[in-house]
């Protein structure tokens, strides 16, 4: 029997907390079938957003960590919007903004903070297709923000 994301989250001692609701004119989540996009959420460090340039004020393990951390909170609004992380048929894709200086290039591995997180709780179904992308700035000039489609089983429309 297989283990499911809420188990997988238990074992790694992840407690979700609830979602930030949006900064702006947006929706967190819109649904269209069995698709659901998730709009983009800003590394947050201490209930700020975690401001810094990689290449510059960070290094890539930091926002690697960055990364890992927004995933947590795509989680929750995830959670938030299906009410079940086993409604979860497969994590389609993530689109990586990271808020880079221009000679910096690898912001593929610190969109690996996000990518490992989501394989570690959904096993196979959080395998992704995935783009990072350098940014000379993001909103409240955090250093990464991310996006995310999933699949949903097929169900009730939220």
């Amino acid at each position: 029997m297989s283990v499911s994301p809420h188990q997988r989250l238990e074992q790694l001692g992840i407690i979700l907390t609830p979602p930030s609701p949006p900064a702006a004119a947006y929706l967190p989540w819109v649904q269209s079938g069995n698709l659901l996009f998730i709009s983009g959420h800003i590394a947050k460090h201490n209930g700020a957003p975690w401001v810094g340039q990689l290449g510059r004020e960070l290094d890539t393990a930091s926002g690697h960590l960055a990364a890992r951390r927004v995933g947590l909170d795509l989680l929750a609004t995830l959670f938030a919007a299906t009410g079940d992380l086993n409604r979860v048929a497969k994590v389609v894709k993530l689109l990586c903004l990271v808020n880079s200086c221009s000679d910096y290039t690898q912001q593929h591995l610190v969109a690996d903070g996000c990518s490992e997180l989501f394989e570690e709780v959904f096993g196979e179904r959080g395998k992704h297709a995935r783009s990072a992308f350098g940014a000379s700035q993001i909103p409240l000039g955090a250093c990464v923000e991310i996006e995310l489609i999933v699949e949903l089983t097929s169900g009730e429309t939220l």
